[in-house]
């Protein structure tokens, strides 16, 4: 009986001598300053934003990481300042066990440019405005007109489908929207214009334009047709 209890203090002791270091550790680790702060982009080839202002977000426009107590840190908040950039779609914010405060930031993924009356801006995949940047200019379709409520849905839908085609994403390079929905697409190496219509049957539509190119690249008849017309799901109409 007496050995059961001396097993049980010691297991006490054990416990609360573990509860007792795990504490003092917590303690001076969050009494710990940061040793500098990281930002890292997922895309980092093309950046409309420089990391900089990123950066100073992250340290919540202090000006070294090192003036900053871990205990001090909010990573929420953080997290949504950096989100409230309009070119930045998601980020992630940690401390890694070294000390340093990391940010990985998604930037918003612009898919075409639009002109219209209140100036010229990007959509982004997800069919959101995003301001242009100084720092890098995407190659996408320019989109003119006026973009209804009533189309919009559609619209987007469409330009999301080209930005996920290769070949689609090379060809199409302009996009007009004419006052009743209809579409009106510029091609990169032809004259011809492409009547697309409505955003309505988009695949069949496509697939239908990507044969009737692979077919006429070949014998260089492209270059002498002014329209190519895809209202017609059974057939592409080519005018001279």
């Amino acid at each position: 009986m007496k050995l059961f209890n001396w097993t049980n203090i010691r297991l006490v002791l054990m416990f609360a001598l573990v509860i007792f270091l795990f504490s003092f550790t917590s303690i001076r680790n969050n009494d710990r300053k940061l040793t500098k702060s990281r930002v890292v982009f997922l895309d980092a080839d093309n950046l409309f934003v420089k990391s900089e202002t990123v950066n100073k977000l992250l340290i919540e426009n202090k000006k070294e990481a090192q003036s900053i107590q871990k205990d001090k840190l909010a990573l929420d908040k953080l997290e949504k300042s950096i989100n409230a950039n309009a070119m930045i779609e998601k980020s992630e914010v940690f401390v890694s066990i070294d000390g340093v405060l990391n940010a990985v930031v998604k930037q918003k993924t612009p898919i075409a440019r639009v002109f219209d009356e209140s100036g010229s801006f990007y959509i982004d995949y997800q069919g959101s405005v995003m301001p242009l940047s100084t720092e890098f200019t995407a190659r996408v379709p320019i989109v003119s007109g006026e973009i209804s409520k009533e189309y919009k849905a559609g619209i987007y839908k469409l330009l999301r489908f080209v930005y996920d085609d290769d070949f689609l994403k090379k060809n199409i390079i302009g996009i007009q929207v004419l006052p009743n929905g209809s579409l009106m697409m510029m091609n990169r190496n032809f004259n011809y214009e492409i009547d697309f219509g409505r955003t309505i049957n988009v695949e069949l539509k496509f697939n239908n334009y990507k044969a009737f190119f692979q077919k006429a690249v070949l014998d260089s008849s492209l270059y002498n047709y002014k329209r190519i017309n895809l209202k017609f799901t059974q057939q592409v109409v080519c005018t001279k």
